[in-house]
Protein backbone atom coordinates (compact mmCIF):
# COMPACT_ATOMS: atom_id res chain seq x y z
CA UNK A 1 0.00 0.00 0.00
CA UNK A 2 2.81 2.43 0.87
CA UNK A 3 4.57 1.62 -2.38
CA UNK A 4 1.44 2.42 -4.42
CA UNK A 5 0.92 5.66 -2.50
CA UNK A 6 4.57 6.63 -2.99
CA UNK A 7 4.35 5.94 -6.72
CA UNK A 8 1.16 7.99 -6.96
CA UNK A 9 2.75 10.94 -5.16
CA UNK A 10 5.81 10.85 -7.41
CA UNK A 11 3.61 10.68 -10.52
CA UNK A 12 1.48 13.64 -9.42
CA UNK A 13 4.61 15.65 -8.57
CA UNK A 14 6.09 14.95 -12.03
CA UNK A 15 2.87 16.14 -13.69
CA UNK A 16 2.91 19.32 -11.60
CA UNK A 17 6.54 20.02 -12.45
CA UNK A 18 5.96 19.38 -16.15
CA UNK A 19 3.07 21.82 -16.13
CA UNK A 20 5.16 24.61 -14.60
CA UNK A 21 8.11 24.26 -16.96
CA UNK A 22 10.59 23.39 -14.18
CA UNK A 23 10.89 19.81 -15.40
CA UNK A 24 12.44 21.17 -18.60
CA UNK A 25 15.09 23.33 -16.90
CA UNK A 26 17.49 22.92 -19.80
CA UNK A 27 17.54 19.14 -19.92
CA UNK A 28 15.81 19.02 -23.29
CA UNK A 29 16.12 22.63 -24.43
CA UNK A 30 18.27 22.67 -27.56
CA UNK A 31 20.59 25.55 -28.35
CA UNK A 32 19.34 27.63 -31.28
CA UNK A 33 21.03 28.43 -34.58
CA UNK A 34 21.64 32.07 -35.44
CA UNK A 35 19.16 33.87 -37.64
CA UNK A 36 20.17 33.92 -41.31
CA UNK A 37 22.76 36.62 -41.96
CA UNK A 38 23.65 37.09 -38.29
CA UNK A 39 27.27 37.92 -37.51
CA UNK A 40 26.96 35.43 -34.63
CA UNK A 41 26.35 32.46 -36.94
CA UNK A 42 29.84 30.89 -36.88
CA UNK A 43 30.18 31.31 -33.11
CA UNK A 44 26.78 29.76 -32.41
CA UNK A 45 27.43 26.85 -34.75
CA UNK A 46 30.66 26.02 -32.91
CA UNK A 47 28.99 26.54 -29.54
CA UNK A 48 26.10 24.25 -30.41
CA UNK A 49 28.52 21.44 -31.25
CA UNK A 50 30.09 21.73 -27.79
CA UNK A 51 26.74 22.23 -26.05
CA UNK A 52 25.36 19.05 -27.62
CA UNK A 53 28.41 17.14 -26.33
CA UNK A 54 27.90 18.48 -22.81
CA UNK A 55 30.90 20.84 -22.94
CA UNK A 56 28.90 23.71 -21.48
CA UNK A 57 31.85 25.86 -20.41
CA UNK A 58 33.36 25.73 -23.91
CA UNK A 59 29.96 26.29 -25.51
CA UNK A 60 29.47 29.34 -23.28
CA UNK A 61 32.65 30.94 -24.62
CA UNK A 62 31.45 30.54 -28.20
CA UNK A 63 27.93 31.74 -27.38
CA UNK A 64 29.34 34.80 -25.57
CA UNK A 65 31.49 35.58 -28.60
CA UNK A 66 28.38 35.35 -30.76
CA UNK A 67 26.44 37.70 -28.47
CA UNK A 68 29.35 40.15 -28.55
CA UNK A 69 29.60 39.94 -32.34
CA UNK A 70 25.84 40.45 -32.77
CA UNK A 71 24.31 41.96 -29.60
CA UNK A 72 20.88 42.03 -31.28
CA UNK A 73 20.86 38.25 -31.81
CA UNK A 74 18.10 36.84 -29.62
CA UNK A 75 19.37 33.34 -30.41
CA UNK A 76 22.87 34.20 -29.16
CA UNK A 77 21.49 35.50 -25.86
CA UNK A 78 19.23 32.47 -25.55
CA UNK A 79 22.16 30.11 -26.09
CA UNK A 80 24.29 32.07 -23.59
CA UNK A 81 21.45 31.69 -21.08
CA UNK A 82 21.21 27.93 -21.66
CA UNK A 83 24.94 27.46 -21.11
CA UNK A 84 24.92 29.70 -18.03
CA UNK A 85 22.05 27.66 -16.63
CA UNK A 86 23.99 24.46 -17.24
CA UNK A 87 27.06 25.88 -15.48
CA UNK A 88 24.97 26.97 -12.49
CA UNK A 89 24.93 30.75 -12.99
CA UNK A 90 21.16 31.14 -12.84
CA UNK A 91 21.17 34.88 -12.15
CA UNK A 92 23.14 35.66 -15.31
CA UNK A 93 21.10 33.07 -17.23
CA UNK A 94 17.91 34.88 -16.26
CA UNK A 95 19.34 38.19 -17.54
CA UNK A 96 20.20 36.66 -20.92
CA UNK A 97 16.83 34.88 -21.13
CA UNK A 98 15.17 38.29 -20.58
CA UNK A 99 17.24 39.82 -23.39
CA UNK A 100 16.45 36.87 -25.67
CA UNK A 101 12.74 37.15 -24.88
CA UNK A 102 12.70 40.91 -25.56
CA UNK A 103 14.69 40.64 -28.80
CA UNK A 104 13.14 37.39 -30.04
CA UNK A 105 9.49 38.39 -30.32
CA UNK A 106 9.26 36.71 -33.75
CA UNK A 107 10.97 33.47 -32.68
CA UNK A 108 8.47 30.92 -31.33
CA UNK A 109 11.29 28.67 -30.07
CA UNK A 110 12.32 31.47 -27.74
CA UNK A 111 8.84 32.73 -26.87
CA UNK A 112 7.57 29.22 -26.01
CA UNK A 113 10.69 27.95 -24.22
CA UNK A 114 9.91 26.19 -20.96
CA UNK A 115 13.29 26.96 -19.43
CA UNK A 116 13.05 30.64 -20.39
CA UNK A 117 9.56 30.88 -18.90
CA UNK A 118 10.74 29.17 -15.72
CA UNK A 119 13.64 31.60 -15.32
CA UNK A 120 11.42 34.61 -16.03
CA UNK A 121 8.66 33.18 -13.81
CA UNK A 122 6.13 33.20 -16.64
CA UNK A 123 3.29 30.78 -17.24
Amino acid sequence: MQRVLGTAIVTVWMVVLAGTGWADMGKTAPALKAAPGSKAEAHLKEGIEHYDQGHFDVALKHFMAGAKEDPQSAEAHYDVALALDKTGDHKAATEHFKTAYDQGKNNPDIQNSGILKAHLKMK
